[in-house]
C-alpha cells in the first residue's frame, strides 16, 4: 500500500525528535517564528506540506532558463521518495543529513523522504563547507558538488552521498576514490521531482545513468532524452539533453542540445571539453561557440578572469578541432538565483 502525504511514518524523526502529521504545524511554526534562516525555510516547507492543499509550488533553479515557479502534487513527491528508497535500499530508522536549503526541490525531497521512509534526519545550515557531527554515521544524504569537495575528509561519516544541481568535475571524481561512502552522481530536474537517474561515481563507477523504478526513457529526433514518469508528472517530459542509450534502462549523458557546437560537421559538447579542462583550470569557465567562416562554427573559452593569458598547456588533452581558438576573460560571470553560471546572460556581456 502506497503511503499518504498526508501521513507520517512513525519512525520518522527531526533532530532526534518524532513528530506526528499534526506536531508538524506546530515544529514548522516554531522554525518560522524562532528559527534561523535555513530553519524558517524548513518551517515555511513543512507549513506549505500540511496544509489543506494536495500540491505545492516549487521555485525552478534556472540553469537552463529563466527561473520559474511550478506545481508539484505531494503524492507524486511521495512516490519519488519511495523510488529513491527503493533503489538505494533504505529501511525506517536511517540517519540522514539535511544540508541543502529547503527553498529549492532537492532539500524539500530530503524531508519527504525522511516523513516517508521514516529516516531520522538531522539539518544543518546549508552552507558551501557544511558542518556536521562526525562523530555519528549518516546513512544518506544529498549535496552539491561544491559542498562535497569541501566536505571530502567527513565524507566517510556518510554511508551514500548522491551529488546533484552542477555537473561533477572529473577532479572531483578523482577525490572521490579515496573515501569509503558509496557516491552517485543524479540526473533529473526539478520537474521530475529531483533524480530519475543516477550513476555511481566511485567504487563501482559506470559512465551511464540508470532510471530508478517506474521510469520510462527515450529519445527524439535531435537525439534528447524523453521521460515517462507518470508516477510524478503528467504527461511525456522533454528535455534538451543529448543522450546516448546503453539498455532500455540506461543512458550517457553527452550536453546540453542548445550548447552543441557545428564545427566543420563536427558536433562538439562543451561539457565534454570542459570536463577534460577541469582540472587544469583555476577559475570558472564554461566553452561556447562563434561564427567562423570555414567552419561555421569554432569552440571558443571564457574564463573569469581579470586576463585571457592561459599556459598553452591547458589544452593539450584536446584535439585540433576541440581546442578553443579564442579565450575571452570576464572578470564576473553572471548567475543563476541558485548561484549557477547563467552563460547565456554571461555571453551577452562579452558581446557590449
Amino acid at each position: 500500500m502506497t503511503p499518504s502525504y498526508n501521513k507520517v511514518h512513525n519512525r520518522f524523526k527531526l533532530n532526534g525528535i518524532h513528530f506526528s502529521f499534526e506536531d508538524l504545524k506546530e515544529v514548522a511554526y516554531s522554525f518560522i517564528k524562532e528559527g534561523e534562516l535555513f530553519e524558517q525555510e524548513i518551517g515555511a516547507f513543512l507549513s506549505d506540506w500540511i496544509d489543506h492543499n494536495d500540491f505545492i509550488l516549487v521555485k525552478t533553479s534556472g540553469s537552463t532558463g529563466e527561473p520559474k515557479t511550478i506545481t508539484l502534487q505531494k503524492q507524486a513527491m511521495v512516490n519519488s521518495a519511495i523510488a529513491t528508497g527503493d533503489f538505494f535500499k533504505l529501511v525506517p530508522g536511517d540517519s540522514a543529513l539535511l544540508c541543502l536549503p529547503a527553498t529549492y526541490i532537492a532539500g524539500k525531497m530530503m524531508l519527504v523522504r525522511a516523513i516517508v521512509l521514516g529516516l531520522e534526519i538531522e539539518s544543518v545550515e546549508p552552507t558551501t563547507n557544511p558542518v556536521f557531527n562526525t562523530e555519528k554515521q549518516y546513512d544518506f544524504c544529498a549535496m552539491i558538488p561544491a559542498q562535497a569537495e569541501k566536505a571530502m575528509q567527513k565524507l566517510n561519516n556518510i554511508k551514500t552521498l548522491i551529488v546533484g544541481g552542477a555537473q561533477v568535475s572529473s577532479r572531483l571524481k578523482e577525490q572521490f576514490q579515496k573515501v569509503t561512502t558509496n557516491v552517485y552522481e543524479t540526473y533529473g530536474m526539478t520537474e521530475t521531482i529531483t533524480h530519475i537517474a543516477v550513476k555511481q561515481i566511485n567504487g563501482k563507477a559506470t559512465s551511464y545513468f540508470t532510471t530508478l523504478p517506474n521510469i520510462v526513457i527515450s529519445q527524439n529526433i535531435k537525439e534528447c532524452l524523453v521521460i515517462d514518469a507518470p508516477q510524478l508528472t503528467v504527461g511525456q517530459i522533454i528535455t534538451n539533453d543529448v543522450v546516448k542509450f546503453h539498455s532500455k534502462t540506461t543512458f550517457e549523458w553527452l550536453g546540453r542540445v542548445d550548447n552543441v557546437i557545428n564545427s566543420g560537421g563536427v558536433k562538439l559538447f562543451p561539457e565534454q571539453i570542459e570536463a577534460k579542462l577541469q582540472s587544469k583550470m583555476g577559475s570558472r569557465f564554461f566553452i561556447s561557440s562563434e561564427a567562423d567562416p570555414t567552419f561555421g562554427e569554432v569552440a571558443i573559452m571564457i574564463i573569469e578572469a581579470d586576463t585571457d593569458t592561459l599556459n598553452p598547456n591547458v589544452f593539450s588533452d584536446l584535439n585540433a578541432i576541440e581546442t578553443p581558438k579564442q579565450v575571452y576573460a570576464i572578470s564576473a560571470f553572471a548567475e543563476t538565483t541558485s548561484g549557477k553560471v547563467n552563460r547565456t546572460e554571461t555571453l551577452k556581456s562579452l558581446k557590449k
